[in-house]
């Protein structure tokens, strides 16, 4: 039986809000060509997060949205320091709200912490999505 993969979970630093991290994503793409995530760690379980995992964005206090995880690259800069890229899928899904308090780096996320990818209607195309404070405000009610 093949275990549930490992998620990684990442601050979205100085990101206000969804439609920012696709911009600023998008402009990231277009300038190195790729799309991966920098970070000093490499991750020891990184054989689990290949497996199907994502790293989860926190912006402001919430986990918003994922991006699938494609590989590992180590290197080193040129003082010879390490570091990790952290390739990633170009497509942002988005999630359902799950508050998340601020720490440094990244953190792993087990599939029981992850929350369910967002299939809200209007999310496809068939109509604008109501405001996110408005469906936080339902979910905090349990009405969503």
């Amino acid at each position: 039986m093949t275990e549930a993969p490992l998620h990684l979970l990442k601050m979205a630093v100085g990101i206000a809000d969804l439609d920012e991290l696709h911009r600023v994503r998008a402009a990231r793409q277009k300038e190195r060509g790729g799309n991966w995530v920098y970070t000093r760690n490499h991750p020891r379980r990184a054989e689990a997060v290949l497996a199907g995992g994502s790293i989860y964005w926190v912006i402001r206090g919430q986990i918003r949205v994922r991006q699938r995880v494609t590989g590992f690259h180590s290197e080193r800069d040129e003082n010879g320091r390490a570091y990790c890229l952290i390739e990633v899928d170009p497509g942002l899904v988005p999630t359902l709200l799950r508050p998340w308090r601020p720490f440094q780096g990244w953190r792993y996320l087990t599939p029981a912490d992850a929350p369910p990818d967002d299939r809200q209607p209007g999310r496809d195309g068939a109509g604008a999505p109501p405001p996110e404070r408005m469906l936080a405000e339902l979910r905090a009610l349990g009405l969503l």
